[in-house]
């Protein structure tokens, strides 16, 4: 019988209101390539993904069906997969650590072989810790087995304090199903989490998938606080717990060059001088270049702070040196005369040249006219009516209080300018 995730997500919806909103904005891909679940971060879309193995699924009962996605969600809640990890520590007893912090929340609703608090090896540590704890209490014969073998988790992830956990991929296990010492037990597969020394391309990556899994969390926490039992089993200290992530601050910086890099397309012109592969000495080759057009629309009404733009443009001076912008500054016009090209490479100040009201038709309506724009980043405080369909990639700037109350709701990227 074919393995139906679907059908598994309904009973969340049922009796997991919180997970189960927060999983229609997770990416699910089934994949024998590994041999239970995992999530990773997907660099070229910047976004979330469950991989799971559907005859892994397909071998568990529905409670632990349950489990084992829950358990897979705590990782993308407490971000194990992208800024957890840490430095200078035993990444595989860090994940086992991990894994023993989020399945204390799950007992009786995992799989047997896995990192449980009471069980097996891990039998005289006591349920609820954070990942810190059971990471510095880890039973001596755990410890030694770690320095010693390759065997376990291979891929270390940090926990925050008070939950975190890392692993679900089933391990090897005694005969009673239980974890040993020589070989811990996890069930899930973190192969695919970030590297601790990725590229920026990766960090950026993660930057972006962090804020959209935010994006994700915020609405699924005001879905679940809408409903009298919304929240399901996450504990009253575990909703503590997911609301004070929700007040983190991202890296915008890295958001914005993410934002720069994805919107870049390629330009094919014909050479001779390059052998074409493929009809060598028949066809020219192919010279591509790589271009980024960006139109950087800066909201020029009174609202808006002075700090804002200096900020703003401080950034841009450094990412000028990816790509070429044209700055459109507009209030509840544009006025074309005062629009202008930010060379590659070159330096500008911060300026403010009109000081009128804000209608973002103003600056939407320039770039759909022009047709050629890759990416359009809106600098504003967000006061004012949602404007009509961008045909660039679209992205907001904004402060804390543009993001926490803005004027209009929108499933475009918001970033704050910390």
């Amino acid at each position: 019988m074919t393995f139906d995730l679907n059908l598994h997500a309904y009973r969340l919806l049922r009796e997991e209101p919180f997970f189960a909103a927060l999983s229609r904005k997770i990416e699910k891909r089934a994949s024998t390539a590994i041999p239970t679940a995992g999530v990773t971060v997907n660099p070229d879309t910047a976004q979330f993904e469950m991989i799971y193995n559907p005859e892994f699924f397909a071998s568990l009962p529905e409670k632990q069906v349950i489990g084992v996605l829950k358990h897979e969600y705590y990782h993308l809640i407490f971000e194990h997969v992208t800024s957890r990890k840490p430095e200078g520590n035993d990444f595989k007893q860090w994940n086992i650590a991990a894994d023993l912090a989020i399945n204390s929340h799950l007992i009786g609703e995992i799989p047997e072989n896995g990192c449980i608090p009471g069980v097996g090896p891990y039998v005289d540590m006591p349920a609820g810790k954070s990942a810190e704890w059971y990471y510095a209490n880890m039973p001596a014969s755990q410890q030694q087995q770690q320095g010693n073998s390759g065997e376990g988790d291979d891929s270390g992830d940090s926990g925050d304090s008070g939950d975190s956990s890392d692993s679900d991929d089933s391990g090897d296990s005694q005969g009673d199903g239980q974890p040993t010492p020589e070989s811990p037990g996890n069930f899930d597969d973190h192969s695919g989490w970030a590297d601790g020394n990725s590229s920026e391309a990766a960090q950026a990556a993660n930057e972006m998938a962090k804020e959209r899994l935010k994006q994700a969390m915020k609405e699924a926490a005001s879905e679940a606080s809408q409903k009298s039992q919304g929240w399901g089993s996450i504990s009253q200290e575990l909703r503590k717990e997911i609301i004070s992530r929700l007040e983190t601050k991202v890296d915008w910086r890295k958001v914005l060059r993410y934002f720069i890099r994805t919107s870049q397309r390629a330009s094919k012109t014909s050479t001779i001088r390059r052998i074409n592969r493929r009809y060598a000495y028949i066809h020219p080759g192919k010279k591509v270049k790589r271009q980024a057009k960006i139109a950087i629309a800066i909201d020029q009404s009174g609202s808006v702070s002075d700090l804002m733009l200096q900020k703003f443009f401080a950034e841009l001076n450094k990412l000028s040196k990816l790509a070429t912008f044209t700055v459109i500054p507009f209030d509840t016009h544009v006025n074309e005369k005062l629009v202008y090209e930010w060379k590659k490479g070159r330096s500008r100040k911060s300026e403010r040249v009109m000081y009128g009201g804000t209608c973002f038709n103003a600056p939407t309506d320039y770039v759909n006219k022009a047709g050629n724009f890759d990416g359009v980043i809106i600098l504003t405080d967000m006061e004012a009516p949602k404007p009509k369909a961008c045909k660039a990639q679209r992205m907001w700037m904004t402060d804390q209080s543009g993001v926490s109350r803005p004027y209009f709701s929108t499933r475009e990227r918001v970033i704050a300018i910390d």
